[in-house]
């Protein structure tokens, strides 16, 4: 096997222009489906931070209210990957079928 060779040919594709609509779409069709759960992730994540930071400025002064805020910060950190991941597969399984069959239409026409 001549991995000179096989480096040389991803190296190549990796720098080849993708003007081919195919790999467009496909491309944006991946985006579809991994977008909306990484914005959900970052907005729940800075907000969950925002309460967790207010908690701490409130303890000294209304310590319930900071360890509330504080609690409802740390449980939203927490569930937010989990939340993430469970956003990021429902959103999979609705594209999948679309991607696995532009993947194979591009494979196909490749060879």
């Amino acid at each position: 096997m001549n991995t000179d060779r096989i480096y040389a040919e991803t190296l190549a594709a990796e720098y080849a222009p993708k003007t081919e609509r195919r790999v467009i779409a496909l491309r944006k069709l991946d985006q579809y489906a991994k977008r909306p759960s990484a914005i959900f992730a970052y907005v729940l994540g800075v907000i969950m931070t925002l309460h967790f930071g207010a908690g701490m400025f409130l303890i000294s002064k209304e310590f319930l209210i900071g360890i509330a805020l504080m609690t409802v910060g740390t449980l939203g950190m927490a569930l937010n990957y989990p939340l993430y991941e469970i956003l990021l597969n429902k959103a999979k399984q609705r594209y999948a079928f679309d991607i696995v069959e532009l993947a194979k239409d591009i494979c196909r026409y490749d060879n």
